[in-house]
């Protein structure tokens, strides 16, 4: 490392792990002493064509000068990175000071010159790009704000580097050479640059592993059982449509196969490319092989061995060791104690886990941190998936584990633009960087569902993952997930039922329901159940228990087509006796009227009603049927002779035909993509092909009226943000914002220490600066000095203890109000000395009254891991009791501060309850929007309080305010594309 006195300590924070456009990974580090062999070696490897685009002139070698040059550096002035894979370097980037003349410069010139080079072979992988980011992070940091770059005119392709990247920049030409110049403050065009780049490189870096072209199981054991040999045998059965190979270290010389499958002692014997490798073998081993895996050119690991972050402090460390081994050879793990992955799409059909059977082909994408939440998922969906609602199953599954690499986030880049899955279930133990996960769930929602169910809710993450440090409540995060789009359920059941059902059937236009079936209090039950979620329903329709298929048939398209439902939820009860429906009569009935109005979503309420629900599921007349001679596939459940709790659903095993026995265990075969069965698309209907009727639409059914009415709230609730989504709103200017002022001050402020709390002047200052005025309080340390102040303010006024133990608690008695004169005021100042000690303890202060309304507080913070949030609730009991608080991110738009008001239960103390008067909304919500402003424009301020706010009829009043100002903390979505470094 640097170790001469007129350099700068070697910057580790420089050093990174990024995602490449053909998703393997590279190491972004600073060049040091330590390069030179390096650089020669790459530089050897380098075209004489990329040579000379470098260079201008024919430069086959480097001399020792240069290399000097190039591996020298005070990381100030020069500045040089490179890009390693393997150790080895594989691109370089590098920049020089320089002043107005061009000549080398120190700060506080403020310009430098750029220049790349490229190994021919990793050209085309986006490496340039991911190093344009870096270094010009880096320069900033350093005080350079605009770059230069001379380019001969045939480098196109480095040409397209700066071009792309989004920045403000000039182009020139001279003396056969284009001179770029850009400045390096990121705009909204580079972010959204940055942005696309690393959702293609991360999606593709899942792609890789959920799709291999081969696959080695490293670890599968000789003898049947164990967690290799499972695997391999699970892959195998699954009809893996790649190769597959078996690899154990302790297997005989002469031994080729195991269960039927290529074996060899080590992954670097296997002739050929291994896309991934599933490494089974005691976490001690685990080095070797990812050496070997690395060596081999293997693209993705899935680390099944246990031992690491969950045992300890030590494998912890392990855990960190494998990560930075992995990445090292450029490649990504899902893992360590993971229960793996599952890609149900005929094109791969990949089983990776501990799973015996693959799940059902299907529209649902399945993310689980935990294997045994995992297992339970899978369970559910299938028993809900077959033999109850229809044949829905899974696109892919992950199961992440400790999840020291992939995570939620990059599987969600993935199923943003996957054809594949429709709805996204996810179930969550700790979000790791919950800024990029609110960015990237608001743009996966826009697209299809996702619905999250987050476990340790109330306790710390579990012992494997590595998360940051939150200040926020668990309450205040899903608020701020659901701001985002995310469905939030509470329970797996929930996850499911709401799953299904936005796989199945399309969105609500609205909160409008219709309820139709053959028992009053079933249908009672239902009603009930939609008043407490929120919905509109209308009066039960009761067919009684003598309705007949038809009767369901004609009461259902009546009410689909009533322009005043949104939803129809059907309730059905066995009958009993002669004219009672038959199972798939009724079925098909509710099917044909559904498909008359496919643009209304239908749920069905059964009860013990095991015909009917598998005759929803699908048509007699369209079902796929198992070949007599051939044995039905099976799937993961319970086995048919489990007992099963009392009201779930019959198990998937158990599913037969409605006008055929099947013994118990044996299946009808799952259907395929575009079969009778397949789902219908929440966001656009697929259009008929002839494998797809345009009737057989699938109807999801429920055991009960609460869980299908909540799941169809969930549904109501997201298609609403749907709606709102498609016009966000903006962010409005204010005239009277003077952000240089403001800026200037917060600058003064703090070159006084680290962080502080301002003073009430200061304070008054700051906030005056975005157009928010305080109403001026006066100290009054004595009873003389509290009738100056009175008489300065003018009267009525209040006289108020700011003690801390009485600050904003009228309830105490330390506040008193509507004093008219001097006598009123000596008299309380009197009785409050009296009541909770001397001045010095009370602190009194006098104010001018404000006009009588609402109290409200308004709140901002910046959170280190979710980022800068805005904060809603009234005043006192119902705030700080109730936890009626509502919150958005920062920076709040016009649509959002209207929403933020009206999204507390208390909301209509403000617009007129009781025949009060309305309190003027359009100020508070402007009032809201000067302090996303200043949060946003100054991340230096990361605190703000406004307490007590009093929002009359007309105007309000900012009675209290406190501010608190530190250094901004690091915003990584603002930085370099970079890993998570766990």
């Amino acid at each position: 490392m640097q170790t001469s006195p007129d350099r700068h300590e070697y910057p580790a924070h420089w050093e990174a792990d990024v995602v490449l456009r053909d998703g393997g990974t590279a190491r972004i580090r600073p060049i040091t002493v330590d390069d030179a062999d390096r650089l020669v070696s790459f530089y050897e490897q380098v075209s004489d064509e990329s040579k000379y685009y470098r260079f201008f002139a024919p430069y086959p070698r480097l001399s020792a000068k240069d290399v000097h040059r190039f591996t020298h550096h005070d990381f100030v002035d020069r500045v040089g990175l490179a890009a390693t894979v393997g150790g080895e370097f594989i691109a370089t980037v590098r920049y020089d000071r320089i002043g107005a003349d061009g000549t080398p410069a120190s700060a506080p010139a403020d310009e430098a010159e750029v220049a790349f080079l490229v190994q021919d072979a990793h050209q085309g992988r986006g490496v340039a790009s991911a190093l344009l980011e870096h270094i010009a992070a880096v320069a900033r940091e350093r005080g350079i704000r605009r770059f230069a770059a001379e380019v001969l005119p045939a480098n196109t392709k480095m040409i397209k580097v700066f071009t792309d990247a989004g920045y403000t920049q000039k182009r020139s030409f001279e003396d056969g050479v284009v001179r770029l110049e850009f400045d390096l403050e990121p705009t909204d065009r580079s972010l959204a640059v940055q942005y696309a780049r690393e959702h293609r490189a991360e999606a593709r870096s899942v792609q890789r592993l959920l799709a291999p072209g081969s696959v080695a199981v490293i670890g599968a054991g000789r003898a049947p059982g164990g967690v290799g040999r499972s695997v391999l045998g699970n892959i195998r059965d699954a009809g893996f449509t790649g190769r597959l190979y078996a690899v154990n270290k302790a297997l005989p010389e002469e031994q080729k196969e195991l269960d039927g499958v290529p074996a060899h002692r080590s992954v670097r014997d296997i002739d050929g490319p291994v896309d991934l490798a599933v490494v089974a073998v005691p976490a001690e081993h685990v080095p070797q092989v990812v050496t070997e895996c690395g060596e081999h050119g293997v693209q993705g690991l899935v680390v099944v061995s246990a031992g690491y972050a969950e045992s300890g402090p030590d494998g912890r460390e392990r855990q960190r060791a494998l990560v930075r081994h992995a990445r090292t050879y450029g490649m990504r793990i899902i893992g360590p104690n993971a229960f793996g992955i599952i890609n149900t799409s005929p094109r791969v059909r990949l089983n990776v886990s501990l799973a015996p059977e693959t799940p059902r082909p299907g529209r649902i994408g399945l993310f689980a941190q935990s294997g045994a939440i995992g297992i339970a998922l899978l369970s559910r969906l299938h028993r809900r998936g077959g033999g109850v609602t229809g044949v829905t199953g899974v696109s892919t599954f992950v199961s992440s584990g400790n999840r020291a690499d992939v995570s939620g986030n990059d599987v969600l880049q993935y199923w943003y633009e996957d054809p594949d899955t429709d709805v996204v279930l996810m179930y969550l133990e700790s979000i790791g960087n919950p800024r990029k996960f609110t960015r990237l769930a608001r743009r996966t929602a826009a697209a299809k569902p996702l619905v999250v169910v987050q476990g340790a809710r109330h306790g710390a993450a579990p012992q494997g993952h590595a998360v940051r440090a939150t200040r926020l409540p668990h309450a205040t995060v899903s608020a701020l997930l659901r701001q985002a789009g995310v469905i939030r359920v509470d329970t797996i059941t929930e996850l499911v039922d709401a799953g299904l059902l936005l796989a199945r059937q399309p969105l609500p236009a609205g909160p409008r329901v219709a309820i139709l079936g053959n028992s009053e209090s079933l249908g009672l039950l239902t009603y009930d159940a939609c008043l407490a979620e929120g919905l509109r329903p209308h009066p039960p329709q009761d067919l009684t228990t003598a309705a007949s298929a038809a009767d369901f048939h004609t009461a259902q398209s009546r009410a689909l087509a009533d322009d005043r439902c949104d939803a129809v939820v059907v309730t059905a009860i066995p009958a009993v006796g002669e004219g009672s429906v038959a199972d798939a009569a009724l079925a098909e009935a509710l099917r044909s009227a559904a498909a008359a109005a496919p643009a209304k979503p239908v749920l069905v309420v059964h009860v013990e009603l095991g015909g009917l629900a598998e005759a929803l599921s699908a048509a007699a007349s369209t079902a796929p049927q198992v070949d007599a001679g051939e044995p039905a596939p099976t799937a993961p459940g319970p086995a048919p002779t489990e007992e099963r709790p009392r009201g779930e659903e019959r198990p998937l095993g158990e599913e037969r035909p409605p006008t055929e026995e099947r013994p118990p265990g044996e299946e009808r075969a799952p259907a395929e993509e575009g079969s009778p069965t397949a789902e219908r698309r929440p966001t656009a209907e697929r259009p008929p092909t002839a494998e797809t009727p345009e009737g057989a639409h699938l109807i999801p059914a429920y055991p009960a009226a609460e869980r299908a009415v909540r799941a169809l709230a969930q549904a109501v609730t997201y298609a609403q943000w749907r709606r709102d989504a498609a016009d966000p709103g903006k962010v409005p200017e204010y005239e009277d914002i003077d952000e240089k002022g403001a800026a200037a001050l917060i600058d003064g402020l703090l070159a006084r220490g680290q962080g502080l709390t301002l003073g009430t002047e200061e304070t008054c200052d700051l906030l005056g600066h975005y157009g928010i005025q305080v109403h001026r309080a006066l100290p009054a340390p004595t009873a003389d000095a509290a009738a100056e102040a009175a008489r300065t303010l003018g009267y009525p006024v209040a006289l108020k203890a700011t003690a801390p133990h009485l600050r904003h608690r009228a309830d105490l008695g330390g506040v008193r109000l509507d004093l008219a004169d001097e006598d009123q005021l000596r008299r309380s100042y009197a009785e409050l000395t009296d009541l909770f000690g001397s001045p010095d303890e009370l602190r009194p202060v006098v104010q001018r009254m404000a006009p009588r309304g609402v109290d409200v507080v308004v709140r901002a913070v910046i959170d280190p891991a979710a980022g800068a949030v805005l904060s809603f609730g009234l005043a006192g009991a119902a705030s700080q009791l109730l936890g009626d608080t509502a919150h958005r991110l920062i920076p709040v738009t016009d649509r959002e501060a209207a929403s933020l008001v009206r999204s507390i239960r208390t909301a209509p103390l403000l617009f007129g309850w009781r025949g009060s008067a309305p309190a003027d909304t359009r100020a508070l919500e402007e009032l809201l929007l000067r302090v996303s402003r200043l949060v946003d424009d100054h991340p230096e301020v990361v605190a703000v309080t406004l307490e007590p706010v009093v929002v009359a009829s007309h105007g309000l009043s900012v009675l209290g305010a406190s501010v608190r100002l530190a250094p901004p903390p690091a915003r990584d979505d603002l930085g370099p594309r970079t890993l998570p470094a766990y």
